[in-house]
């Protein structure tokens, strides 16, 4: 049982129900006594704070490459030197499509039918990654660049990203063609 002091502070008497009441104690102690139907009290703080992306989604590609030689009916072939994509979105779906083909027929002098390469006779083998970080990433299955192919591909996954490859190209010389050292452009794209 507590009683109470001529001031009201309750006093320690003894046990009640087998649990010793230290409410003097708490009192001398400047406390408040918790009663047994009050809850704890407690204070919220909501924080927050900004993820903000530091970029985009971009490719990169070398600015020549130098095939090796061919006769007319042969194959002109080499590597491309390092693709790469960095996608520093930071988005929750960080999915993207890497793309490639020949947005100008290879040909030398005139531009003439035996002096012209499409992208038909060009074909485009990814390989396999040389460098990621943060995938999985796919690449694309190898074949002519007559239309747009895909060259990789991340098709799932969150977050910042990278990926780079060394593809090669293999031009298929036709045997009418003649001789002369053809220019033509590749374009890698992605998104």
């Amino acid at each position: 049982m507590i009683g109470r002091d001529r001031g009201g502070k309750p006093l320690l008497r003894g046990v009640v129900g087998g649990v010793l009441v230290a409410a003097g104690v708490a009192a001398a102690l400047g406390a408040a006594p918790a009663r047994a139907d009050e809850a704890a009290d407690g204070a919220d703080t909501w924080v927050s704070f900004e993820v903000v992306a530091t970029g985009g989604l971009y490719v990169s590609a070398p600015c020549a490459a130098r095939l090796s030689t061919s006769e007319p009916g042969g194959t002109a072939s080499g590597p491309l030197g390092e693709v790469r994509v960095v996608d520093e979105r930071a988005v929750r779906d960080a999915t993207w499509t890497a793309t490639v083909t020949v947005s100008r027929d290879f040909a030398a002098g005139a531009h003439g039918p035996q002096e012209s390469i499409s992208g038909g006779r060009v074909v485009y083998r990814p390989g396999a990654a040389v460098d990621s970080f943060n995938g999985p990433f796919v690449p694309g299955t190898p074949g002519p660049l007559d239309t747009y192919r895909t060259a990789f591909s991340r098709p799932s996954g969150s977050g910042v990203n990278s990926v780079a490859w060394r593809p090669t190209l293999h031009v298929h010389v036709p045997t009418a063609g003649v001789a002369g050292t053809y220019h033509g452009v590749v374009t890698h794209s992605v998104a």
